[in-house]
């Protein structure tokens, strides 16, 4: 496994197979996680809110669904969503995004600041539209410790079935006014860990109606 520097000066690991060498001071008994759930995008693809979308499964919503997963390990569990989107009653604490169109940075960032006046260092920030996501991707990640964040990785990242430190919330700020939009930026400035995750469909989302049909099938 090779690095690279960031902006932060610090090592960023590269995606690739872990090692015991690599990873045998970063791997402890997991610490207790909060949970963030993006609930208020756009979903402009989709057409319509994704996290009142009735699960394909579970024969309850998106958003319902994934509370009940993050639930079952984390605590709190906070929902950042629109001002004015309608959600179920939600075992979670609602947050209200105050600044719509500038995708899941902003929002990972107020997530993020509220775990951490919890009094949680950790959190698992994930997206609202993986109706396969299980417990198991929570677990292997919440194994690795020492980093700012840690990242499912089975070929590409993927940013929002993550664990983030609670007390980045100020350098997402950061960059959000610098101009940056995306959780690539925040993952490339900080030290991150790519974990090789071998969990089946659990990271699929949604993003379509055609990705619907073809779940149903």
């Amino acid at each position: 496994m090779t690095s690279t520097r960031c902006n932060r000066c610090c090592a960023v690991a590269t995606p690739g197979p872990l090692t015991s060498q690599s990873l045998e001071a970063a791997v402890s008994t997991p610490a207790p996680l909060a949970a963030v759930v993006l609930a208020g995008g756009a979903s402009r693809r989709m057409g319509r809110d994704k996290a009142t979308l009735a699960h394909p499964d579970a024969g309850t919503t998106m958003v319902e669904y994934t509370v009940g997963v993050l639930g079952s390990r984390c605590a709190p569990v906070f929902v950042i969503a629109a001002p004015g989107q309608a959600l179920p009653a939600l075992e979670a604490e609602v947050l209200r995004d105050e600044v719509r169109g500038v995708g899941p940075l902003l929002a990972t960032g107020r997530g993020l600041r509220a775990a951490a006046a919890a009094g949680l260092e950790r959190a698992f920030v994930s997206a609202v539209d993986m109706p396969f996501l299980t417990t198991d991707v929570i677990d292997k990640l919440a194994e690795y410790r020492g980093v700012d964040i840690v990242l499912p990785w089975d070929g590409r990242d993927h940013y929002l079935a993550g664990i983030y430190r609670t007390d980045l919330a100020d350098h997402v700020d950061a960059l959000v006014a610098a101009g940056e939009r995306s959780m690539r930026a925040l993952a490339e400035t900080v030290v991150t860990q790519r974990v090789v995750i071998s969990v089946g469909p659990a990271l699929a989302n949604v993003n379509s109606p055609a990705d619907l049909q073809q779940i149903a099938l």
